[in-house]
C-alpha cells in the first residue's frame, strides 16, 4: 500500500535562550527518525513525556520544520515553507484540550470555520458542515453552544471542525488525554469510525496502553529515537524494554508476564482479559 507520509532521517531541536536572547544550550527533540505511515493506517505513537512525540506529529501539520532530513506528505516537500498550506490540507490535527480549538458561540458555525477560511463555497461548507457532524454523531447538536457540551463531545466537535477541511490524515495529539473514560470511548469509537468507514489516515499519540491495542502498527519513541515498532502484539510482547522506559502494558499483558514469570507457559503478548480467560482455560 502506498504510504501517504514517508520521513527520512528527520531531526529537530529546541533552543534555550539567556537573558540576553542568546541562544543557551540546543535540546535534541527528534535525533535522525525514519518512519513512513501507510495510507488507510490506523498508526498509534507511545512515548513518555519528553520523548519527541508531540514533536513530531508538529511536522505532520507543518507546525514545525525538521532541521535536517526529508518529509513528504502525499508527496508534497513539507520542508518547504511555501507548501504549509497544501500540507495543512492533507493533515488535519486534534489536539488535547478542545476548549482551545472551539473558536464559535454555535456549533455548527465552528466546524464551518476552517472550510470558510480555504475559500469554500457557501453550499459545499453547508453540506461539509451537516456531513461532518454527522460522522461524529453530533447532528442534534448543531445550534447548542459548545459551552453546553461535555468534554467528550467538545472534542467531537473540535474533530467535526477537522473533518470538514477534508484531510486525507488526521492526527489526534493526545485529544483523550482530558476526558473522562465515556468521553475517551466516544473519540476512539469515532477515530476508529473514520479510520475503517472513510479510509482516513489517523495518527493517534496516547499514554492510554488500552486505546494503543486497537491500532493496525505501534511506534515507540524514547528520547526523540524510534525504540520499537510492530503491531499491538509485538511490541506488548516486550514488557522489560517497556517498563524501562518507564511505560506501561495492558494489564492483560502483564498478568500473562507476571505468570510466566513464575513457571507458567502461557502464550505471550496477550492484548485482553478475554484472550487471558481463553488462554488459561485452554491450558487446563
Amino acid at each position: 500500500m502506498e504510504n501517504i507520509i514517508n520521513a527520512d532521517n528527520i531531526s529537530f531541536e529546541y533552543y534555550n535562550y539567556d537573558e540576553n536572547g542568546e541562544k543557551k544550550e540546543a535540546i535534541t527533540a527528534l535525533n535522525h527518525i525514519s518512519v513512513s505511515i501507510k495510507k488507510g493506517e490506523f498508526l498509534v505513537i507511545l512515548g513518555h513525556n519528553g520523548s519527541g512525540k508531540s514533536t513530531f506529529a508538529k511536522h505532520l501539520n507543518a507546525i514545525l520544520t525538521p532541521k535536517e532530513g526529508t518529509l513528504f506528505i502525499n508527496g508534497i516537500d513539507a520542508t518547504d515553507s511555501k507548501n504549509i498550506w497544501d500540507i495543512r490540507k492533507q493533515v488535519g490535527m486534534v489536539f488535547q484540550n478542545p476548549d482551545n480549538q472551539i473558536v464559535a458561540t454555535i456549533v455548527e458555525e465552528d466546524v464551518a470555520f476552517g472550510p470558510e477560511n480555504i475559500g469554500i463555497s457557501p453550499e459545499q461548507i453547508r453540506k461539509r458542515v451537516d456531513d461532518s457532524l454527522y460522522t461524529v454523531d453530533m447532528t442534534d447538536y448543531k445550534r447548542r453552544s459548545p459551552n453546553q457540551l461535555s468534554g467528550g463531545q467538545k472534542q467531537r466537535i473540535a474533530i467535526a471542525g477537522v473533518i470538514a477541511m477534508q484531510p486525507r490524515c488526521i492526527v489526534f495529539d493526545e485529544s483523550t488525554a482530558m476526558l473522562d473514560p465515556i468521553g475517551r470511548k466516544q473519540v476512539m469509537q469515532t477515530m476508529h469510525k473514520l479510520n475503517k468507514e472513510h479510509g482516513i489516515t489517523i495518527v493517534h499519540i496516547t499514554h492510554y496502553m488500552q486505546e494503543a491495542t486497537l491500532a493496525d502498527r505501534i511506534i515507540v519513541m524514547e528520547k526523540g529515537e524510534v525504540v520499537l515498532e510492530g503491531s499491538p502484539r509485538e511490541v506488548f510482547q516486550e514488557v522489560e524494554t517497556l517498563k524501562n522506559i518507564g511505560l506501561d502494558v495492558p494489564d492483560a499483558t502483564y498478568l500473562i508476564y507476571l505468570l510466566n514469570q513464575e513457571g507458567f507457559s502461557f502464550k505471550s503478548g496477550l492484548l485482553t482479559i478475554e484472550e487471558v480467560v481463553n488462554e488459561i482455560w485452554q491450558s487446563k
